[in-house]
């Protein structure tokens, strides 16, 4: 971790952008070709066109993806991964795989957990 203040506040409202939810569906949808805002809409389950638009526009100000509009009526508009944004794809196909491999044992902590606050 750096030890210049600046640097590590940037790292860390990286890491946070990084580790939203949202931000992580919304790349994992992206990684394989260029979606429009309405097949996002529907890939990313549970959120909102509002919260969409927002993780959308921070990931494109962030440079990890692009924004194209095609003038049509209604207008086209095309969500892509830049080549910085595909290089995340590799850390986040990790982290699905540890939580798949460690999901059972999760859930078993969780219900241990939950058990015994009710004691």
């Amino acid at each position: 971790m750096p030890d210049d203040e600046e640097a590590c506040r940037e790292v860390r409202q990286i890491l946070g952008l990084i580790g939203d939810k949202w931000t992580v569906l919304v790349i994992g949808c992206l990684r394989d070709r260029t979606l429009r805002f309405g097949e996002l809409h529907r890939a990313v389950d549970g959120i909102s066109q509002r919260m969409l638009t927002r993780t959308l526009r921070q990931l494109e100000r962030d440079g990890l993806l692009t924004r194209t509009v095609h003038p049509s009526v209604p207008p086209r508009v095309e969500y892509t991964l830049t080549e910085l944004g595909a290089t995340l794809l590799d850390s986040l196909t990790y982290l699905a795989d540890w939580a798949a491999t460690h999901r059972r044992q999760i859930a078993a902590h969780r219900r241990h957990y939950d058990a015994s606050l009710l004691e």
